[in-house]
């Protein structure tokens, strides 16, 4: 009998163990969620037609509109020449239309001189805190001060400014105890508009299998998102101002690098790695989630009339957990 026991482990003689090599994940890992719809809806918010698209498109939107006018004012003078009666009802009908959409034209300017306001206030805050300028910083904080003089929920923080400014001697003094006094109440409120819709987007796009619906949900809830923030800073806008406030949102949160998906995105909610395990569309629909508080944040980055500066930002994980937090509470 031979003295060596049978071998029961083989190693081949060309393998190699690197004791400082990663460890290789499995072939079949599914790969991290990354938030598709959030993406998707962030590129087509950043989508821009090039000039001569532009040319094209406005040349057919004046051919189109000159067309309606010159058919609606031969509809309504043969109208006048047959059926009188009938004519003057046209007539009618056609000013209650112009009316209307002069009315849409007004409401669309008086949108985008808000939000042209709030860019002035804060770049003369800015402005004024670098400078040191006290008396500069005392005009800021009276406009900023008749900017939320309307708002009924805004009369304590007012009031409560008006007492104790008279004591800050120094002009980032005085911008800050403005900042800390009038902008809370209004902070919260927008957290709140933020965490309804990072809630939202996470539980609609974890639920809805169909690609270009989620992607429609995300851009739809943070469009409105971004309106309601913009209203409750003092910048309400139309359609058109809020398209294009989105655009700057976008533009911000890109220059800022926040719309990369990174681990900690999903770290401060939880592992991504056990989101995966648990339900990919879960931790999609949690990227997706994030990505939208991200948004949020940095719409209030471009509606807050006073850059963050004593008061903390709002930071995504703390939204993120909220939010989720009031996705899984029941009532009692």
């Amino acid at each position: 009998m031979s003295a060596r026991g049978p071998r029961l482990f083989e190693l081949d003689s060309d393998a190699r163990i690197d004791p400082g090599a990663a460890p290789q994940p499995p072939e079949d890992a599914a790969p991290p969620p990354e938030g598709r719809a959030m993406q998707a809806a962030v590129r087509a918010g950043r989508a821009q037609l090039g000039l001569w698209a532009r040319l094209g498109w406005g040349a057919l939107a004046a051919l189109l509109t000159l067309a309606a006018s010159v058919a609606v004012w031969d509809f309504v003078t043969g109208l006048l020449a047959r059926v009188p009666a009938l004519g003057y009802l046209a007539v009618a009908l056609a000013g209650v239309v112009l009316l209307v959409t002069l009315l849409g034209v007004m409401r669309e300017w008086a949108g985008f001189r808000r939000l042209r306001r709030i860019d002035r206030l804060r770049r003369q805050v800015t402005a004024a805190r670098i400078s040191d300028n006290r008396p500069e910083a005392a005009h800021v904080v009276d406009e900023l001060d008749a900017l939320y003089a309307a708002r009924p929920e805004m009369r304590w923080p007012r009031s409560r400014l008006a007492e104790t400014a008279p004591d800050q001697l120094d002009a980032g003094a005085l911008i800050d105890l403005t900042e800390t006094t009038l902008m809370p109440p209004l902070d919260a409120r927008a957290t709140r508009e933020i965490e309804a819709a990072a809630r939202q987007v996470a539980l609609l796009t974890a639920i809805v299998p169909l690609a270009l619906v989620d992607v429609l949900v995300a851009l739809l809830t943070n469009l409105r998102m971004i309106r309601r923030i913009a209203e409750i800073y003092g910048g309400r806008t139309g359609s058109l101002g809020n398209l294009r406030l989105m655009r700057g949102v976008i533009a911000h949160l890109v220059a800022t690098g926040a719309v990369a998906v990174g681990e900690d995105m999903l770290g401060s909610v939880a592992s991504g790695s056990m989101l995966s395990k648990l339900s990919r569309r879960f931790g999609e629909g949690v990227v997706n989630g994030a990505l939208t508080a991200r948004l949020g944040i940095a719409a209030m980055d471009i509606c807050r009339p006073v850059p963050f500066h004593a008061a903390p930002r709002p930071r995504t994980g703390t939204l993120m957990s909220r939010a989720l937090s009031g996705l899984f509470d029941r009532p009692a």
